[in-house]
C-alpha cells in the first residue's frame, strides 16, 4: 500500500513539474512637466503651454504575461498589456483595456514564437534603432505616428537567432468580406516582415510593411475613400520601407536609419504620396547610471508637403534598477508648407505649428518600472 501511494505521489509530482506555469504582473509609470511653444492660438498667432504630461519618455502601461510548460521545449504563452495616463488614470484606448497587447500562442527555443491576437504593429521595430527609443518626440514625430500604431487580428511569428540572423513576420486580417477591406470593418489588411542581423559590433535591420485602407482595401492614403479625401496621404495608408543600423563602440552607441512611405493607386494631388525620413544620433553611457543622447530627424514630403528637421538632446539618470529621471529638449524647423510638430500628430491637429513655423519644447520627468 505504501509503495502504491509513493508511486502515485511521484506520478503526481511529474505531472505538476510537466505543467509548470508562471504569471507575471508588470508595468511602467511615466510622468513629468512639459513646456511647448509654437502652438496656434485663436487670433492667428502662436502661443506656448506648460502642462503635466504622462508618457513623454515612454508610455505608461501595465500588463500580465505568462507561460505554461507543455513539454518538449514548448510553452503556451500569453500577454495582456494596456496603456494609461498617469496623471488622470484614463485608459490609452477607447473602450480598450488591453489596447497594446492581447495575445496567445506557443513559444519554442528551437522553432520560435507563434502568436495570435492584438500587438504593436511591426513598424514599431524602429524602436531598437531610434536614439530616443520612440519617446514622444522622436522617430514617429516627422511621419505623424505612421511607425508606432497597434494592430488587431494578428498572426505573427518570431524566429530564434540563426548565426546572428532572425526574422519576424506579422499578418493582420481585415475580417471583412473583401480580403483587404471594403468598409465593413474598422481595419484593412495589414502585414509586414523584418530581417535583423546582430553581432557584437553592430546590428542592422530591414523592414517592410503595409497598412491598407479599411474602406476600399487600397494603399492609397485616402482617409475617407471619397472624391475629396482628407489630406493625410502617405502618413495614413500605404507601404513603409526601413533600413536601420546600430553601431556599438564601448560607451557609445551610434544609430541611424532611412524610412520611405509610399502610396499606390492614389488619385490624391493635394497630399503627400511619398515621404522620405532620415535620422541619426548617438548615445553616450557616461556612467552605469547616466546616459546622454543627441539626435537629428529629417523628413521631406512631396506634393507641396514641405520638409522639417528636428534637433534634440536629452538623457536619463537611473536612481535604481527600476526608477529613472529623464530630460529632453527639442526643436523642429519647418519649411514654408510644413506643419510638422514635435508630437506625432496627424495633419490638422490643433497642436501643430502654423505652416512654416518652428516649435520648441522641453520636458523633465520620472519613470518607474515594476
Amino acid at each position: 500500500m505504501k509503495k502504491a501511494l509513493l508511486a502515485a505521489a511521484l506520478m503526481s509530482a511529474g505531472v505538476i513539474a510537466h505543467a509548470q506555469s508562471s504569471v507575471t504582473l508588470y508595468g511602467r509609470l511615466d510622468a513629468g512637466i512639459e513646456y511647448m511653444s509654437g502652438i496656434p492660438n485663436s487670433t492667428g498667432g502662436s502661443t506656448s503651454r506648460w502642462r503635466a504630461e504622462s508618457g513623454d519618455w515612454g508610455t505608461s502601461l501595465w500588463g500580465l504575461k505568462g507561460a505554461e510548460d507543455l513539454g518538449g521545449g514548448t510553452k503556451a504563452v500569453f500577454q495582456l498589456e494596456g496603456s494609461f495616463n498617469t496623471f488622470n488614470g484614463n485608459l490609452g484606448g477607447t473602450n480598450q483595456i488591453w489596447n497594446r497587447w492581447a495575445t496567445i500562442g506557443f513559444a519554442n527555443d528551437q522553432f520560435g514564437t507563434f502568436l495570435l491576437g492584438r500587438e504593436l504593429f511591426i513598424s514599431n521595430g524602429i524602436w531598437d534603432f531610434d536614439p530616443f527609443g520612440q519617446s514622444s518626440w522622436s522617430s514617429a514625430s516627422l511621419v505623424r505616428g505612421r511607425n508606432w500604431p497597434q494592430s488587431s487580428n494578428n498572426i505573427s511569428y518570431q524566429s530564434p537567432k540563426w548565426y546572428g540572423f532572425d526574422v519576424y513576420g506579422q499578418y493582420s486580417l481585415s475580417n471583412a468580406t473583401n480580403w483587404n477591406g471594403n468598409g465593413t470593418t474598422s481595419q484593412g489588411r495589414e502585414a509586414g516582415l523584418q530581417l535583423t542581423y546582430t553581432s557584437a559590433l553592430f546590428q542592422v535591420r530591414g523592414l517592410y510593411d503595409e497598412i491598407r485602407n479599411p474602406l476600399n482595401g487600397q494603399l492609397n492614403g485616402d482617409a475617407t475613400g471619397s472624391a475629396n479625401p482628407v489630406a493625410s496621404g502617405a502618413y495614413n495608408y500605404g507601404r513603409d520601407y526601413m533600413a536601420m543600423v546600430n553601431v556599438f563602440l564601448g560607451q557609445f552607441k551610434v544609430q541611424g536609419g532611412y524610412e520611405a512611405l509610399r502610396t499606390s493607386g492614389s488619385k490624391i494631388t493635394t497630399a503627400a504620396t511619398s515621404v522620405d525620413h532620415e535620422w541619426g544620433g548617438v548615445t553616450w553611457q557616461a556612467t552605469p547610471a547616466a546616459a546622454l543622447i543627441a539626435a537629428v530627424y529629417h523628413a521631406n514630403a512631396n506634393n507641396g508637403g514641405g520638409n522639417g528637421t528636428m534637433y534634440t538632446i536629452g538623457g536619463s539618470y537611473n536612481l535604481s534598477k527600476r526608477t529613472l529621471l529623464d530630460l529632453q529638449v527639442a526643436t523642429i524647423r519647418n519649411s514654408n508648407n510644413s506643419t510638422l510638430s514635435l508630437e506625432a500628430n496627424g495633419i490638422g491637429n490643433a497642436d501643430n505649428p502654423l505652416s512654416g513655423h518652428s516649435q520648441t519644447g522641453v520636458y523633465a520627468g520620472i519613470q518607474h518600472s515594476f
